[in-house]
């Protein structure tokens, strides 16, 4: 297998991953950075939770479709954005996940209530649920972004950055995991929010390629596929 062949197998698992597991439903998307410009990204009419490698385009930072068939996502200005302006980033997903997306649509900040749910606070909020379908929109949200690997956009969805596509996919399944506990944990009380202290012996302790690794092959193991 080459290793465009790999990274196509990879969205796919990755897809159908958080289909599976609720959070990313008919919409959404996921890419990987290619070399000279150019990224692979599922089409826009795909069924997310029966997405193939003949889904997988690849695609110029314009938009224009290089080599595959069908036609990539509109958000796809979302992704040519990050990757114009963030060099770390090569990997990229958006979806619009139930949990973080009530927490935005109810004005709540993200708090890091959960461990791992911590590697991406502070989480920032895109103050607008306009899709990031123009080049405009998708400037607006990497100065919003910055140098973080997340963001919100309110009562729209979340987008999450990584070296790879794992590691995209991992914050994804955090970010929603800690949405979800905060959310539950706001209907008894005030939930509680862990400290600067805790948040950095979390990252020490937590951002990690072998943990990291293990969570994706948790959830690889319920399609019956390999990692």
């Amino acid at each position: 297998m080459s290793k465009i062949e790999q990274h196509k197998q990879r969205i796919v698992q990755c897809i159908r991953m958080l289909e599976r597991s609720g959070i990313m439903d008919y919409n959404g998307h996921a890419s990987v950075r290619l070399d000279d410009g150019r990224m692979l990204i599922n089409i826009g009419s795909c069924q997310r939770s029966q997405v193939t490698q003949g889904d997988i385009v690849t695609i110029g930072l314009d938009g224009n479709v290089i080599e595959g068939q069908g036609k990539p996502p509109l958000e796809f200005h979302l992704h040519a954005g990050i990757y114009k302006a963030r060099s770390d980033v090569d990997a990229v997903i958006h979806c619009h996940p139930n949990w973080s997306t009530i927490l935005t649509t109810a004005g709540a900040e993200y708090l890091p209530v959960y461990a791992q749910g911590s590697l991406v606070y502070p989480l920032p909020i895109l103050d607008s649920p306009d899709s990031i379908n123009n080049v405009d929109m998708a400037k607006r949200l990497t100065d919003l972004l910055g140098d973080r690997p997340a963001a919100l956009m309110k009562a729209h969805g979340a987008v999450t950055t990584g070296k790879s596509i794992v590691d995209a996919f991992v914050l994804l399944n955090y970010l929603e995991d800690n949405a979800q506990r905060q959310y539950m944990a706001q209907q008894i009380g005030t939930p509680y929010s862990f400290t600067p202290e805790e948040i950095a012996l979390c990252r020490e302790k937590l951002w990690n390629e072998n943990l990291f690794k293990r969570t994706w092959d948790h959830f690889s193991a319920k399609l019956g596929e390999g990692a």
